[in-house]
């Protein structure tokens, strides 16, 4: 008989700690974009995440357009992504509870190394893209709906340009596998400087035209609506976009890429800024 009250307590306390371990704060999904993965910045911050709150991180790295879907679906708990205007609509219809600014960089317009469009001198990112369509040369579109694709489009329509044609090629794919396709091409693509960094071992693209105020490409975390979605597991979440402005975080992020490019890949925003 004591055996087996010792055999059922024993029983009892690993069933309790399976629980414990299988609490829904103790694990979130974080939809965010290729960028971030490609780049290899979230190798660095969810380790870091991890590590200091026991949370487990699934990251599902998709276009911003997707992952904003994701987040409406409540297929996610919080989001890292990069197209203002869509994250603000994305708040004002409820599906996230804060917006919070985190880090930028920029978009850079990258190419062949002999330039075939001749852009490079170009005074606006819209007058290169104007020249690239004129010329017909070869131009990759993520063509995904991502934060880059809508920054392409957002260009495009200044350049006065719909661009259509066996010259503008529409990938549906990450930032990644977007600029060896370029490359394999010889084809201008628009990428986060961050991604073309860090994946441009192995590809000959140059950066041919880079620092128009357009291409300014701000990252903001968002908690998703519980209110939406009983089941998203808002603690855990908030816990994640308040370690993305932490201290800690913060100088990881400042530091990402010195070591490797002599320069920082991303750009600190303003600490725990929040926007509707």
């Amino acid at each position: 008989m004591r055996s087996a009250r010792q055999l059922i307590l024993l029983s009892l306390l690993a069933a309790a700690g399976c629980a414990s371990s299988n609490r829904p704060d103790q694990s979130l999904t974080l939809a965010t974009t290729t960028s971030t993965q490609d780049s290899g910045l979230l190798d660095v911050l969810v380790p870091m995440f991890e590590k200091q709150t026991g949370i487990r991180v699934k990251v599902i790295a998709v276009g911003t357009g997707q992952a904003l879907q994701l987040g409406q679906r409540g297929d996610a708990d919080v989001l890292l992504v990069h197209d203002p205007a869509a994250e603000r609509k994305f708040v004002a219809e409820g599906y996230g509870v804060q917006r919070r600014e985190v880090m930028h960089n920029d978009f850079v317009l990258v190419g062949p190394k002999d330039d075939p469009a001749a852009v490079r001198g170009e005074k606006s990112v819209a007058e290169a893209f104007a020249r690239i369509a004129r010329q017909r040369s070869t131009f990759v579109s993520r063509g995904d709906e991502s934060g880059t694709h809508q920054k392409e489009k957002q260009v495009w329509k200044q350049a006065q340009v719909e661009p259509q044609g066996e010259w503008y090629v529409r990938a549906g794919a990450g930032m990644g596998q977007v600029l060896r396709m370029a490359d394999q091409k010889r084809a201008y693509v628009l990428s986060d400087r961050a991604t073309f960094l860090a994946q441009r071992e192995g590809i000959e693209l140059e950066i041919l035209f880079q620092g128009d105020p357009l291409l300014v490409n701000r990252y903001s975390v968002i908690v998703v609506n519980p209110e939406k979605h009983a089941h998203v597991r808002v603690e855990a979440a908030r816990r994640f976009a308040d370690f993305l402005l932490s201290p800690e975080a913060r100088q990881a992020i400042a530091g990402f890429g010195v070591d490797r490019f002599g320069q920082p890949l991303f750009f600190l925003d303003k600490a725990d800024s929040a926007k509707p």
